[in-house]
Parts: structure tokens; C-alpha cells; sequence
């Protein structure tokens, strides 16, 4: 085991090339999850329905290119690898397919800019999955370590902790500082920066990471072999679900954070000083996974009790104002942050191993096929949260820069505190079942190990 372990080291540099691919992912999706509604609504002009409609209709491409994207890095047969060559190719691409999605165009008819917005939105989702699939699912190619993989998840999630704090920070400043009273001007320049930024930090991934584990490549098998792949693999299932609620939780949160600070609170500018106040505590968290893990043995029963943690403390918030008490609202928000942070790490941390279950269970190992359907997962839970909050906006009366009625600040409320806190509770219960202990991991991969050596023999 001892030698196992030694082979399945991955270099210092290589974890952190691995994490400044979530920097990059972070500038781009974070950015579009945190400002992109209302930007549509407030900048763009765009009416808050057809925002509702498209956040759920992109969903169906979505089902269409997330399983074709998996396959085809699945395929993929090249010098750098299976997962890599996406990145080198994919993230200049889709660095400039943002920053047209930014591109206002409020004079135009609302016909013309719900066709824009459909149009760059849903090529950005496509270009997004050719870069972020590829690379979430390189992981489980640089090593088959259980330690070493927590420690790559450790250092993905410190480096989009901060990112998303720093991008928190600095993006209602900066689109300030560029607009000079024109958003639509502030908020493409800012896009631009966040494209280059993109696009560099996938490509130092690219050159400074490696693919060693050998798996089957171009594997012929038939969607109906995948899928019944799936159906027998509980690990991956539960990693599914959990997926699904994060991207719901998260994604609808996201979407309401910045119309909370604006018509909730009363201005934009406590975002940054929220974002502040939540940075280093998100840092922390996410570097706590690996003592978690060692605690409890188990990355589901890790992400479970962070889970639980982080909805306590968030739901929370409702009872606390950043004008009325702020120390009670900055220290709830930290606390809460620093147990997502660690869940963050652990829900991705978890994917690489059921890898590895599948395929001594099923015989079948399709990495890129099965990190496809998380994907999914994570984006079908970003559509409903954000599109329930945007419809929920929408037939309450929300009027784009007026004040608002009494229902739409109480929606808002609820969705910055008490409904997040309650789902990651639920979380927490399901992932409670997640069986697949270190010990129980070990075993699978050393019988792996073994069939591989004895097909070696037998082919010698």
C-alpha cells in the first residue's frame, strides 16, 4: 500500500495548476451566476420572464451537450491526453464568448436582445461545458490516491474560495470605476478582464498538470451499458443528488445576492463588504477538508456535516441586518461560509471515487460520461433555483430599479437566508448515506490493480 501511495504522489505544482483551473473557472461562472441576471434585467433591459424562461430552456441544451461533451472526452485519444487538449483548445473560445454575453445592447427591440441573450447564453453554457467538464473529470486521471485526490479537491476549492472572494470584492467596484455612470459600458470591461483571466489560468493548468492513470480509451459501449452502469453504482447516485441540491442552492442564492444588497438592504456596496468579511473564512474552510476526511473516514459524512453547519448559520441571517447588526450578520455570514467552503470541497471530492466504484462494480469505467451527468446535475439545479427565484420575483411585481413591494423584499429575504438553510440541512440528511469509507475505497482500487496486472500477464 505504502508503494501504491508513493506512485500516486502528484507534484506541488501540479495541485496548484490543478486550483488555478478553478481560479479561471470561478472568473467566468461565478461571475455569470453572481451578475448576470441582473444584469439582463437592470443593464440589458431584458424583462424578468423571459430571464425565468431561458435559465430553464438552456437546460434542455444542456441535457443534450453535457452526455455528448463526457462521451467525447471519453474518446479523446491525444498527446497530452484525454482531458487536457480541452483545455488548451476550449478556454481562449469561450474566454470571448463572455465577454459578447456582457455586451449590452439596451437600445435594441426586446425581441432582438431575448434572441441575443439566448443565443450567447446558450453557447457560453456549451463552451463552459467543453472547459469545466474536462477539467473537473481530470482529476481522477492524475491519480488514483485517495489522499492525494482530497488534496487536489483541497487545493481546487482554497483557489476558487478565493476567487469568488476576490471576484465578490472587486466586480461592483470595478464595473463602477470602468461605467463612470454607464454599466453597460463597466460591466464589459469587466468581462473582458475576466475572459483573459479565464482563458490564463486554464492554460497554465494545461501545461503544468499530467494524466497518468491509464483507463480505456474510445470505449464502444452503448448508451444503454452507461446507463445501467449508473443505475448500479449508489456512490455515484448520491453524488448526483448532492450535485443537484448544491447547484440549487447555491446558484438561486447567487442569483438573489446582489438584489438583496441593492433593494433589500439598500445598496450594492455592502456586497463587497459582505464578500470581504466571508473571504478568509472560505479559504480556512475549504483547507479543513482533509482533517475532516481523516475524522470521519468518509467524504460523504464529511460533506454532510458541513452541510449541516452551513445551513444552520445561514438561516440565521434572517434575523440579522448588516445596517441594523452588523456584527451578529458578518460573523453568521463567515461561519456559514466556512462550513460551504469545506462542503464544496468534499461534494467534488467524492466524484473521482465513484470513478473507481463503477468500474469494479460494473466493469465499466467512462469518466468523462459519468463526471457529464454531475455536470448536469449541478446545472439543472442551477436552472430551477435561479428561474423559481426569477419567476418568483416576477409575479410578486418586481420593477427593475424602483422600490419594491413588501412580497418581492420578503422573497428576497427568504431566499438570502431561511430557504438555503433549510435545503442544505436536506443535504446533509441524504448525503448521510453515502457509504463508500476509505478503507472500503482502498480495497476496490487494489483489486483494480490487480485484474490490470493479471489481463498484463495473460497478454505477455
Amino acid at each position: 500500500m505504502n508503494t501504491t501511495q508513493k506512485q500516486g504522489r502528484v507534484p506541488f505544482i501540479s495541485k496548484f495548476a490543478y486550483g488555478m483551473g478553478d481560479v479561471g473557472c470561478n472568473f467566468s461562472w461565478m461571475f455569470v451566476s453572481n451578475f448576470l441576471m441582473i444584469f439582463y434585467t437592470d443593464v440589458f433591459g431584458i424583462g424578468m420572464s423571459a430571464v425565468a424562461t431561458l435559465m430553464l430552456v438552456s437546460r434542455i441544451w444542456d441535457a443534450v451537450n453535457d452526455p455528448i461533451i463526457g462521451t467525447l472526452t471519453d474518446k479523446t485519444h491525444s498527446r497530452w491526453g484525454r482531458f487536457r487538449p480541452w483545455l488548451l483548445f476550449g478556454a481562449p473560445v469561450t474566454a470571448l464568448v463572455l465577454i459578447l454575453t456582457f455586451w449590452a445592447h439596451p437600445d435594441w427591440s426586446q425581441t432582438a436582445k431575448i434572441v441575443y441573450m439566448a443565443v450567447t447564453y446558450c453557447i457560453l453554457v456549451l463552451g463552459y461545458t467543453c472547459v469545466n467538464l474536462p477539467y473537473g473529470t481530470l482529476c481522477g486521471a492524475m491519480t488514483q490516491d485517495i489522499d492525494e485526490r482530497a488534496k487536489l479537491n483541497t487545493s481546487r476549492s482554497v483557489s476558487a474560495m478565493i476567487a469568488i472572494g476576490v471576484l465578490n470584492i472587486i466586480t461592483v467596484p470595478l464595473v463602477t470605476f470602468f461605467g463612470k455612470g454607464n454599466a453597460q459600458f463597466g460591466y464589459l470591461a469587466v468581462a473582458i478582464i475576466y475572459g483573459i483571466i479565464f482563458a490564463a489560468c486554464h492554460l497554465f493548468c494545461f501545461s503544468k498538470t499530467k494524466e497518468v492513470v491509464e483507463v480505456p480509451v474510445g470505449q464502444k459501449l452503448p448508451l444503454s451499458v452507461q446507463l445501467k452502469s449508473v443505475l448500479k453504482n449508489r456512490p455515484y447516485q448520491l453524488a448526483i443528488l448532492g450535485q443537484f441540491l448544491f447547484g440549487f442552492i447555491l446558484y438561486g442564492r447567487n442569483a438573489d445576492i446582489l438584489y438583496y444588497f441593492t433593494y433589500v438592504e439598500g445598496s450594492a456596496t455592502l456586497f463587497s463588504y459582505y464578500s470581504m468579511a466571508i473571504v478568509l473564512p472560505s479559504i480556512v474552510g475549504a483547507a479543513c477538508f482533509p482533517w475532516m476526511f481523516r475524522k470521519t473516514g468518509n467524504k460523504g459524512y464529511a460533506a454532510a456535516v458541513f452541510a449541516l453547519l452551513c445551513g444552520v448559520f445561514m438561516a440565521l441571517l434572517y434575523f440579522f441586518s448588516p445596517n441594523t447588526s452588523p456584527v451578529e450578520f458578518y460573523v453568521c455570514s463567515a461561519i456559514a461560509w466556512f462550513f460551504f467552503s469545506g462542503f464544496n470541497t468534499a461534494i467534488y471530492a467524492i466524484i473521482p471515487d465513484c470513478v473507481e466504484y463503477g468500474e469494479w462494480k460494473t466493469g465499466v469505467r467512462n469518466d468523462g460520461f459519468q463526471y457529464a451527468f454531475v455536470s448536469l446535475a449541478n446545472k439543472m439545479g442551477m436552472a430551477l433555483g435561479t428561474a423559481m427565484f426569477a419567476l418568483a420575483l416576477d409575479s410578486a411585481g418586481y420593477v427593475a430599479g424602483a422600490e419594491q413591494n413588501a412580497d418581492v423584499i420578503a422573497i428576497m429575504r427568504h431566499t438570502f437566508s431561511t430557504i438555503p438553510g433549510a435545503l442544505w440541512v436536506l443535504t446533509a440528511f441524504c448525503l448521510c448515506f453515502y457509504k463508500l469509507h476509505r478503507n472500503v475505497y482502498n480495497k476496490i482500487v487494489d483489486e483494480l490493480k490487480a485484474i490490470k496486472n493479471k489481463v498484463e500477464r495473460i497478454k505477455k
